[in-house]
């Protein structure tokens, strides 16, 4: 089944690269942001792929709240929708001006939770698309 269309976020799937892509295409709410993440789950659970590709650069960074559940919540959710095998890796793709926001936040946040929540997907920012795609097929930085 394939997740619900929506305006403001386009996904899609490479077989190849084995990438499943978010790309945001405006600015949105907080519960269009967790309908976005719903949709990209369901996708990732039809496809069996915990590799994901976030363009941020056209709708900018979500809230501190948002991102925060993306890093306990949602991280659990996409832990369990796929089968301990398959690598969880999230890059997530920022224009430059908010590069350091994203890090910065990923440097505050990341070590106040468990090494398992922060094992069960590995989340990274990158300003450029492929060595986000070189990390995600890798795992190395």
């Amino acid at each position: 089944m394939l997740p619900p269309y929506l305006d403001f976020l386009q996904l899609s799937y490479r077989p190849d690269l084995q990438v499943l892509f978010m790309r945001w295409g405006r600015p949105v709410s907080s519960q269009e942001h967790r309908q976005g993440y719903g949709a990209a789950l369901e996708l990732a659970r039809t496809v069996s792929t915990g590799r994901w590709l976030v363009d941020l650069r056209s709708r900018g960074l979500a809230s501190l709240e948002d991102f925060a559940w993306i890093l306990t919540d949602f991280r659990v959710e996409l832990a369990a929708a796929l089968p301990p095998a398959v690598p969880r890796r999230i890059a997530y793709l920022v224009a430059p001006y908010h590069a350091d926001t994203i890090r910065a936040r990923l440097t505050s946040l990341e070590p106040t939770y468990p090494a398992a929540l922060r094992q069960s997907a590995v989340v990274r920012a990158f300003t450029e698309e492929q060595p986000a795609q070189q990390w995600l097929r890798t795992g190395k930085d």
